[in-house]
């Protein structure tokens, strides 16, 4: 701010000037001293210049409505809505949330340094603030190829506070508590800020090593124990509700007066369907409302604790100086977001945006899936018995089973009997190696087709599952055709495909849009093809190449042991 706009902002604050807004007769949530306040809020320039008897250019007066900081959801990867950052801005400010804190490690292992800075210049495009933490772990594992690997440097050259604000996850515990060169040098430059946490199964002693690398947050908590141990060593809390990962009601139960402050919301990975029906962090206020905390003390968790955490300067609360970042609420017992102002300006009413996201989509972005043609006869898995080692699907859990299963042979290769056993194939499509992965799966019940995506946790290369070559190498195919994306296949046509232009992973659509297209791919899995109903195809098979969680995935390099840390032979 410039010495005439101080001068100003204080000119008003003394009500010698009149400010540019005045919302009259809130009921005025203080997140300081958990009290509501009847009152009078001055906003100008974008800021809070006052509270108390106030007359304005502009006046609203909200009977009695509630006045809340905006939400900040502390933890997320845009990436997960499928959208563009600005389109995502689009789904969640009118639920109320102003500011994220994002970890762009999903575009990163696709585009490395130009994914992330594509996506904070995309990210400029709309109201929302988003605070972006650079990513700790790219590739996940050294046992598959990602589209770029990015060390200590490379965060050196980026890391400044503004735009990038820490460290992401860090997923390499072994890294840390082992000192590994690597993880260490990037420590040593996200201890100058925040280092964010990814360590659900530490404890004892290596715990306390974790944290004493600097390490303050956790995102990964599922049980009241883990979240109690991390609580006692001084870590912050992050309190999560997403699409496949729902710990809140596990969790909520431990929070208290006493260790409130060191608890936050977040959502880490949320797709179109629960943004647009649920929301965002708006939802996680409510359930833990519905669970007995009390609603400021809620509100306190999703706007004043994020701020202080990740040091988030004039955000998180309703007083001078702050940023006018407001959320307009019916009551606290429904809930019901009414208007949403950022910096003073109303965004969104009745949760729908007011504003228009320009879309930036440079061509290095696009185009991001190049392979080398794939035949049926690199679709053939040799065999040395027929008992086979098959990744076996748990509904409602990203952790599979090793599964032994007898398989039918031909000539010392599988062959396809109907038996639930497919194929699974994992096309490595950022630098054209050539490599393909091959496995097998289970407990898809999938029928005369094939699904495939270039959605596939963490390093993004094609996945196709399918009961037959053909419609197999249609859905690699295709994928390679629109530049990445989702589609299914049967018979050697295309049912349907999603295609998502930005890295294989993003689309400029609208989140509406990519939501209606991914609810008839479903219902086409699901009726056409006989998918088990207990599992979401797509998402099911984007996290069947991720191999840091357990038991048994498949990389483009081959049949990995998640438990034992390493590759195994398929029989």
């Amino acid at each position: 701010m410039k010495k005439e706009g101080l001068i100003s902002l204080i000119k008003k604050a003394r009500g010698e000037e009149r400010p540019e807004l005045v919302l009259k007769n809130a009921n005025l949530i203080n997140v300081f001293t958990k009290e509501v306040i009847k009152t009078n809020v001055a906003i100008d320039s974008g800021k809070i210049v006052g509270i108390g008897d106030y007359t304005g250019i502009e006046e609203i007066d909200l009977d009695g409505k509630y006045l809340s900081p905006g939400f900040i959801d502390s933890h997320v990867h845009i990436e997960s809505s499928m959208s563009v950052p600005s389109q995502f801005a689009r789904a969640i400010v009118p639920r109320g949330v102003t500011s994220i804190v994002t970890d762009p490690h999903e575009i990163a292992n696709v585009k490395g340094i130009d994914g992330i800075k594509y996506m904070i210049e995309e990210s400029k495009k709309s109201p929302l603030d988003a605070y972006f933490v650079f990513p700790s772990c790219v590739p996940a594992t050294p046992f598959e190829n990602s589209g770029a690997i990015l060390e200590a440097d490379a965060m050196e050259e980026l890391i400044d506070g503004k735009d990038i604000i820490g460290l992401g996850e860090m997923m390499d515990y072994p890294g840390v508590i082992n000192y590994s060169d690597k993880v260490v040098d990037k420590l040593l430059i996200g201890n100058e800020f925040i280092i964010d946490g990814h360590g659900p199964v530490i404890k004892d002693k290596e715990l306390n090593a974790y944290v004493a690398a600097g390490i303050k947050t956790e995102h990964e908590c599922t049980t009241a124990e883990e979240m109690i141990e991390r609580l006692r060593l001084g870590m912050y809390i992050l309190i999560r509700e997403g699409s496949a990962t729902r710990d809140l009601r596990e969790l909520i139960g431990v929070v208290n007066k006493d260790n409130l402050s060191r608890i936050l919301f977040c959502t880490d990975d949320k797709h179109p369907e629960d943004l647009l029906n649920e929301g965002s962090i708006d939802f996680n206020i409510k359930l833990a409302i519905k669970a007995g905390i009390d609603p400021i003390d809620a509100i306190t968790i999703a706007t004043l604790n994020p701020a202080i955490c990740y040091n988030l300067k004039n955000k998180g609360a309703i007083a001078p100086g702050y940023d006018a970042d407001l959320v307009i609420i019916d009551n606290l017992e429904d809930f019901n977001i009414l208007s949403v102002y950022k910096k003073g300006k109303l965004v969104a009413e009745n949760y729908k945006p007011l504003f228009d996201s320009e879309i930036y989509l440079p061509d290095y972005m696009k185009d991001s899936v190049v392979i080398k043609g794939v035949t049926i006869d690199d679709l053939q898995i040799p065999v040395t018995s027929d008992i086979a080692n098959v990744i076996e699907v748990i509904p409602d859990s990203l952790v599979t089973e090793i599964s032994k299963r007898k398989i039918k042979v031909k000539d010392g290769y599988f062959e396809y009997d109907n038996d639930d056993i497919l194929k699974l194939v994992v096309v490595e499509r950022h630098k054209m190696t050539g490599n393909i992965g091959l496995g097998l799966i289970s407990n898809m019940k999938l029928k005369n087709g094939a699904i495939g995506s270039t959605i596939a946790h963490d390093s993004h290369n094609m996945i196709v599952a399918g009961d037959n070559d053909e419609d197999i190498i249609c859905a690699i195919n295709e994928l390679a055709k629109i530049g990445g994306g989702i589609t299914i296949v049967s018979n050697g046509k295309v049912l349907k495909s999603l295609a998502l232009e930005v890295g294989g992973i993003m689309t400029t659509k609208p989140i509406e849009e990519i939501n209606e297209t991914l609810k008839e791919m479903i219902d086409i899995a699901y009726n056409e093809l006989g998918v088990n109903g207990e599992i979401d195809p797509f998402m099911t098979l984007s996290f069947m190449g991720l191999p840091v969680i357990p038991k048994l995935k498949l990389t483009d390099m081959g049949l990995f042991n998640v438990e034992e840390f390493e590759f195994m032979s398929i029989s």
